[in-house]
């Protein structure tokens, strides 16, 4: 799991770790994904090898030497990178240009490079420059031009691995799967949680926080993303997920702001891993935090219009952190009873000697304070460590808080009923007193780590 860039962002000099705080924040999410790709790859990106000009001002350069400072992110984080090839302006052999040195700079860290960003939206005006191409462009126009530029990358390097379509719509997945394209490596879909942005119905799928945590979120999420992992199964290929995040609306900084988003960017991480997605990339820029992507993971807090060496976290960023115990582990079955709106996720590693339990209480802290919770745990485990991040409410903006992984305290809060009249950090000997008991407060997420003793 990781971040996805604008591919504009690669000019930025803070991507070098000598430069900013960002090369910090990244290793806070494990071994990152980077995608470098969004509306700005077709319409504001200009590669060159050969210092050339771009005939449009708005556009922004990208040379080698972009990359070369991308690879020592890379080096230094662990991260392994998608990369977009600019389709916008149709120049097969530029983009070749563009693939070779990215496939030379970045060896084995790049894993993938998609040929456009949403190419099912060519003909759509509602982004900036947004018609790169006319009202006659669909889906069999597109393979065309896919196909004539992996075989223009190919007869530079053969090996080089092809990712697509970056889109939501199924009948471009198809399209993408059933052309001639060689080393397909993931069929990579684009996909927002709330997307009505004139929406304000709740429950719904409008831009409001508590869209966010709604049951409803996870259905539309199910039925969604179980569209690219049907394509994907169809094709024997994994399912990138390497455009998502909360919503894609505009002006919807309150929402990216709130302890729900935290809440959600943990929650939905996992339970997308669970319906079979391998990799995922939120979406995010190195812009401002106040002007910038709401989305954004980060974001940097000087003034708009200017820039500082600091990247923040934003709350969903907070929640994604504490999904990366969980990473490389098998999902094994976890069950929740009562609760309300509490959801859980087991992961074995380790060989099965060490579980990873994350229970996100998504019932408001305003209105319950803690709720007591029993975790039942297998035979001879006792939790080793616990983290969390919460929130005084879903809703509270810019209040997320973190509580690093530490051993439990001798004393825990329990308000529930138990068997045995107290708490205990380990496991009890008999099988029926394998628990743990305690209370965990709302608008939270709590990762427990346990080990067989």
């Amino acid at each position: 799991m990781g971040i996805s860039f604008e591919t504009t962002d690669l000019a930025d000099p803070r991507l070098d770790p000598g430069s900013s705080n960002l090369e910090e924040q990244l290793k806070s999410l494990g071994s990152p994904a980077l995608r470098f790709g969004g509306n700005a790859l077709d319409r504001r990106t200009f590669w060159t090898s050969k210092g050339e000009k771009p005939k449009q001002s708005e556009k922004t350069t990208i040379t080698p030497d972009d990359i070369k400072r991308l690879k020592k992110l890379v080096d230094s984080t662990g991260s392994t990178v998608t990369l977009g090839i600019p389709l916008g302006i149709y120049d097969p052999a530029r983009g070749a240009d563009m693939a070779a040195h990215a496939v030379d700079i970045l060896g084995d860290s790049l894993v993938g490079l998609a040929i456009g960003n949403e190419p099912n939206g060519y003909s759509v005006k509602d982004v900036p420059n947004g018609a790169v191409r006319g009202k006659g462009w669909n889906k069999e126009k597109y393979v065309k031009q896919l196909e004539a530029y992996a075989k223009a990358i190919h007869a530079k390097r053969p090996d080089a691995p092809i990712i697509g379509p970056d889109v939501y719509d199924g009948a471009w997945m198809d399209a993408f799967a059933d052309s001639d394209v060689k080393n397909k490596t993931a069929l990579s879909q684009h996909w927002y949680q709330l997307p009505e942005c004139d929406s304000g119905q709740v429950p719904g799928r409008g831009p409001q926080a508590e869209n966010l945590i709604d049951p409803l979120a996870k259905k539309s999420a199910k039925k969604n993303i179980g569209i690219g992992k049907e394509k994907a199964d169809a094709a024997d290929l994994p399912l990138w997920l390497e455009e998502t995040g909360p919503t894609s609306c505009p002006g919807t900084n309150d929402t990216s702001l709130t302890n729900a988003s935290a809440l959600w960017a943990a929650d939905y991480t996992l339970y997308a891993a669970q319906l079979g997605v391998e990799r995922m990339a939120m979406h995010s820029m190195l812009g401002a935090c106040n002007g910038g992507a709401p989305m954004s993971l980060i974001c940097d807090p000087a003034d708009h219009g200017q820039q500082s060496d600091t990247f923040v976290p934003r709350p969903n960023m907070l929640g994604l952190r504490l999904v990366v115990p969980s990473i490389g582990g098998t999902f094994t079955k976890t069950s929740v009873k009562g609760g309300g709106n509490t959801s859980a996720y087991t992961v074995s590693k380790d060989k099965g000697k060490t579980l990873v339990t994350t229970i996100i209480n998504a019932n408001d802290a305003a209105d319950v304070g803690g709720n007591p919770v029993t975790l039942k745990m297998p035979s001879g485990f006792s939790v080793d460590k616990a983290s969390q991040v919460y929130g005084p409410s879903n809703d509270a903006k810019s209040a997320t808080k973190v509580i690093p992984a530490n051993p439990l305290p001798d004393s825990i809060p329990y308000s529930g009923p138990t068997k045995t009249g107290s708490a205990s950090a380990s496991a009890s000997p008999g099988a029926d007193d394998n628990e743990l008991n305690i209370d965990i407060a709302g608008s939270s997420v709590t990762v427990f780590i346990m080990r067989k003793q």
